[in-house]
């Protein structure tokens, strides 16, 4: 199904003040020619003036209402005859029909908030009767139910991600699927499971996120603009055929699930103590190496190998602990 734009359909202005001057006109024909019956009055008049004023309000029905960014799908006895976009006041045929088989679709998204209280004039009414079939062609940005997925590890994460789109084909969008909102969250659903399953939730070893054979640092945490990336080239893949394009995905969360949530926080935290505790070790090493060749150097004292075995033990035992040291004086003599 290709997409045929009706840019030559805007007259509605055109054809409204044509309609009303045509309907006024009947009306003050039908009241003179009747007066006038008797008086050798046009009977022929008389009956044209009454058909008119009973089917002459069927022009109303073809005058359609767009604002900026706004697109209608026409359908004519089940057939497509084209999309009509952009703002303006357009005359259609009156029996045409708009299409929009997710007008009523409530997605979490922009755009698709109704609003309380709003009221509608009765000549907007009769005039745009086909308000709700309209297509919005404005970026719009869809937030999905946050999942529940598996990394490559095998551990439930919880993720949610933002995806922005908008429409490009009208008549892809409204006749090569059921329903184009539906389908793009699905899609979406869809796509983000499959990216998700190659990636670790942290730098895990031997793990290849990209295919190519090689081991590499990728992450759902530390990676997050490349698998956004990916989930944005997965989507678009998939809602081709169904005219939408996709501008932007991004990660909105992204957690452990709340079954393995403590383990990994205690995880975490072991990680982070052997780091520190690695840290002031090679710091502590370094301290004692430098006061021993400063010792030396200085000729300050001169210690045997029992003497700096005793001292190293000390130093060490200060920098490293995790308490304050508790200091004692030696009176005696090590030998």
């Amino acid at each position: 199904m290709q997409e045929k734009v009706l840019n030559n359909r805007r007259h509605g202005m055109a054809a409204l003040l044509i309609t009303t001057v045509l309907y006024v006109a009947a009306l003050i024909g039908m009241i003179f020619g009747g007066i006038r019956m008797d008086a050798g009055g046009s009977p022929v008049l008389f009956i044209i003036c009454i058909v008119w004023l009973c089917i002459g309000w069927l022009p109303y029905l073809g005058l359609r209402i767009l604002k900026p960014s706004e697109a209608l799908v026409l359908t004519l006895f089940g057939k497509y005859i084209g999309t009509i976009k952009g703002d303006g006041f357009y005359f259609i045929n009156p029996f045409c029909v708009g299409v929009n088989p997710a007008s009523k679709t409530k997605l979490n998204q922009s755009g698709d908030v109704s609003t309380i209280g709003q009221v509608i004039g009765a000549a907007e009414t009769m005039i745009n009767a086909d308000m709700g079939k309209k297509l919005s062609l404005k970026i719009m940005t869809l937030n999905n139910n946050r999942q529940k997925i598996n990394d490559c590890l095998g551990n439930p994460i919880e993720i949610g991600i933002a995806v922005t789109w908008r429409i490009v084909d009208t008549a892809k969008a409204v006749f090569n699927v059921d329903n184009y909102k539906e389908f793009l969250s699905l899609q979406c659903d869809a796509a983000l499971r499959n990216i998700v399953r190659i990636y670790p939730y942290d730098v895990a070893p031997d793990v290849d996120t990209t295919g190519d054979g090689i081991a590499d640092d990728g992450s759902l945490r530390g990676s997050s603009e490349v698998v956004a990336s990916r989930i944005r080239s997965e989507i678009q893949s998939r809602v081709e055929e169904a005219g939408l394009e996709i501008i932007e995905a991004r990660i909105t969360y992204l957690a452990y699930a709340t079954e393995i949530a403590a383990v990994m926080l205690q995880r975490q935290q072991a990680s982070a103590v052997i780091d520190a505790r690695k840290m002031i070790v090679e710091g502590a090493v370094g301290m004692v190496e430098m006061a021993l060749n400063r010792l030396e150097e200085g000729k300050m004292l001169e210690l045997d190998d029992e003497r700096k075995a005793a001292m190293v033990s000390n130093l060490l035992v200060v920098l490293c602990g995790n308490r304050d040291a508790q200091p004692i004086v030696n009176s005696g003599s090590l030998y």
